[in-house]
């Protein structure tokens, strides 16, 4: 394996370097993006049991805006569950921006390996080949090592570009679909909260009673 990245010349280097960084970004996003930590199953029947026990305190709150993304939906909320629906939109569309970003953290990073990967095994092809042609002018083709040496280098390059990239864009693909997947599940349990709120809300003002 040695004499292979010895051989590639030195653009293996930066597509090591790829390597690395992509299988650290790769075992970081699928361990960040679990659906306990992301959208955990029972948020939405606890905060109900908070409610019909009248246990909406900002303790409670706390805890379940600290416990995963969707609770930080939630929480935005149901902090502001006593302003107007159009405000409670707003407030949890701006926190619902802040958890997307958090969870497509790094994936730009992970397209641009699987972008530039292949480019630099390209490129190292094309330094290849311009030393094998070199070698054709200035030692004629009876030099088969020198011609080797050059075909290997383009050929290795091209083959570690690839295997960097490919495994890259894959995980990319795979994580932006789960990050949308997750998105869409967290709106429509925060449109259901606000709508639970809002019939809440109205309940409350026809009855006259404040909200607690």
């Amino acid at each position: 394996m040695l004499e292979i990245i010895i051989a590639g010349g030195w653009l293996m280097a930066p597509i090591i370097l790829c390597s690395i960084l992509a299988l650290t970004i790769i075992a970081e996003r699928l361990w960040a993006l679990r659906r306990s930590q992301v959208v955990p199953d029972g948020v939405g029947k606890q905060v109900e049991e908070w409610a019909a026990r009248h246990e909406l305190d900002r303790r409670h709150i706390e805890q379940l805006r600290s416990g995963s993304a969707l609770g930080r939906v939630l929480a935005a909320a149901l902090l502001n569950r006593h302003r107007p629906r159009e405000l409670i939109k707003e407030a949890v569309e701006d926190t619902g921006r802040h958890v997307v970003y958090r969870l497509e953290r790094f994936l730009n990073t992970l397209g641009t390996i699987a972008g530039i990967s292949p480019l630099l095994g390209l490129l190292g092809t094309v330094i290849g080949m311009i030393k094998v042609f070199s070698s054709i002018l200035e030692h004629g083709v009876g030099n088969a090592n020198m011609l080797a040496g050059g075909i290997s280098e383009a050929w290795i390059t091209t083959a570690a570009g690839l295997t960097v990239a490919i495994p890259s864009f894959f995980f990319y693909r795979y994580f932006k679909g789960r990050v949308e997947e997750y998105v869409v599940s967290m709106e429509e349990q925060a449109i259901d909260l606000i709508e639970a709120i809002e019939r809440s809300n109205v309940a409350q003002l026809r009855s006259g009673v404040p909200g607690g």
